[in-house]
């Protein structure tokens, strides 16, 4: 597509313009150096925080490419309109693979990417709905856009330094907010995940203030940067296949009912057993159960370990399904309730989809008072430490796709291994893949056989460290 059919006289102009300044901006840095390199290094903390190495990154307005080249990608494109950047940054980086094209048309281009990033470019961009159009056929569902851009309250100080020549002088820029550009996603087809304010003091000894100080309400707002995290509008799943993981320790009573309530989902259902060295005769009932419901498709294992966590991991490591389901063995949420968990995940309405109990009432003994008051302060905390809404921590039941898992479990060394649980290491391995979580909430049933395995004073302390943990690798980082 040529220019002269992208824009009109006004739009070629406005381009050719910033054509030529980002050019003489690429010779000038050739000698000069101002202030921004402590914002720049800010900046790939945040991006390498946001993108594991070893993907398909492309960078639409590169520059000279200094930022893609540090995210180690598998495979990286980068693009700029000015020649000046582009050679410079084929010289610098020559690892990367950068093309000297134009944001509104990328025709040029083939092959799919993991990750697209905008960083600082929409600012300057012409038409960034059409510019957001263009990566769209670049995107696999699974791609995140990741833009970051500079909020105005920032404009008179950015004025400031470039008169005095500390910063990098730019021509007249777009005023976007964060809600305008969720919406210009939106009409692009994509769908924003979360957004994050970034960026407090970028000078020398500003860290306390970028990771901490920067995260409290009243301050935040006055962040320079805005970070907006967006996915490809879902497209439904044909009939994937589910597998569901029961982890059974001493429920023995309740096997039976397992397999006459489990509903059949997509193209298959499975039933994964992982049974936890039980005193009561759990192991021996399931087998019985498979023997009398073998139209169900069905394996039991003995977990090696302890803990639920331990015995899902193995579940899930067994299963041969697209989804994954965790049921609980003590059917406190029924098992009735799994296709609209199913329905939700297939359809794209959500990546993640985690049951949450403090919606509806409860049946009299559903749950402490203690208890549902300590869920609603973690759910508070994680839903803000995450940046997605989380509403309930401990729910057993979690979906999620295999090939996310099988991410998530790849990276599990991020938050190390001690979540007895394994609801944080799901919920925090979602979070760090930017997928989207879509809470569940379903109505929470009373125990029929067992008692419980949570300890509250010990598992509550557990979670406060889990907090902790998740205020240092996800929050302030």
């Amino acid at each position: 597509m040529t220019q002269t059919s992208l824009f009109d006289e006004t739009g070629k102009l406005y381009q050719q313009k910033r054509i030529s300044h980002w050019d003489g901006i690429a010779k000038k840095r050739d000698t000069w150096r101002g202030l921004g390199g402590w914002y720049h290094r800010r900046l790939l903390d945040i991006y390498k925080f946001l993108v594991s190495p070893n993907q398909r990154i492309l960078e639409i307005g590169c520059g000279q490419g200094s930022l893609i080249a540090r995210l180690q990608p598998s495979h990286g494109v980068g693009v700029d309109f000015s020649a000046e950047m582009i050679s410079r940054a084929r010289r610098k980086h020559p690892e990367i693979e950068y093309h000297q094209l134009d944001a509104h048309d990328l025709s040029s281009l083939e092959g799919k990417f993991d990750i697209i990033i905008f960083s600082d470019t929409i600012n300057d961009l012409w038409d960034v709905q059409r510019a957001l159009e263009e990566v769209k056929r670049l995107c696999t569902p699974h791609t995140r856009l990741i833009l970051n851009f500079y909020s105005h309250l920032w404009q008179a100080p950015l004025t400031i330094a470039q008169s005095l020549n500390l910063a990098s002088p730019t021509l007249a820029q777009n005023w976007l907010t964060a809600p305008d550009v969720e919406n210009l996603l939106r009409l692009a087809g994509f769908e924003s995940i979360r957004n994050t304010n970034e960026i407090l003091a970028p000078l020398p000894l500003g860290g306390f203030a970028n990771r901490f100080l920067v995260r409290l309400w009243g301050l935040r707002e006055l962040a320079l940067s805005n970070f907006i995290i967006a996915r490809p509008m879902p497209q439904p799943v044909n009939k994937p296949s589910v597998s569901v993981i029961v982890a059974a320790r001493n429920e023995e009573g309740n096997i039976k009912n397992i397999f006459e309530r489990v509903p059949q989902m997509g193209s298959k259902t499975e039933l994964i057993f992982v049974e936890g060295h039980s005193k009561d005769k759990t192991y021996e009932t399931i087998e019985k159960e498979m023997a009398l419901h073998p139209g169900t498709s069905s394996l039991l294992f003995r977990q090696p370990g302890i803990g639920k966590a331990d015995a899902v991991r193995l579940g899930f490591e067994k299963a041969s399904g697209d989804i994954l389901m965790i049921l609980d063995a003590d059917l406190t949420v029924p098992p009735e309730d799994l296709p609209r968990f199913y329905e939700a995940i297939a359809s794209g309405k959500g990546e993640f989809i985690n049951g949450v109990r403090l919606v509806y009432p409860m049946e009299k003994e559903a749950m402490r008072f203690l208890n549902f008051l300590g869920n609603k302060f973690f759910s508070l905390a994680f839903s803000w430490l995450l940046g997605q809404s989380v509403k309930d921590t401990l729910c057993g039941t979690k979906v999620m796709w295999r090939k996310d898992y099988e991410e998530v479990a790849a990276n599990r060394s991020y938050f190390g291994d001690f979540d007895p649980f394994g609801d944080f290491d799901l919920i925090f391995g979602a979070a760090k893949l930017n997928l989207k979580i879509v809470d569940m909430p379903i109505r929470y049933r009373e125990r029929t056989y067992g008692t419980t395995n949570i300890s509250r004073w010990k598992h509550g302390l557990l979670l406060l460290r889990m907090v902790a943990f998740a205020a240092r690798r996800m929050k302030f980082v």
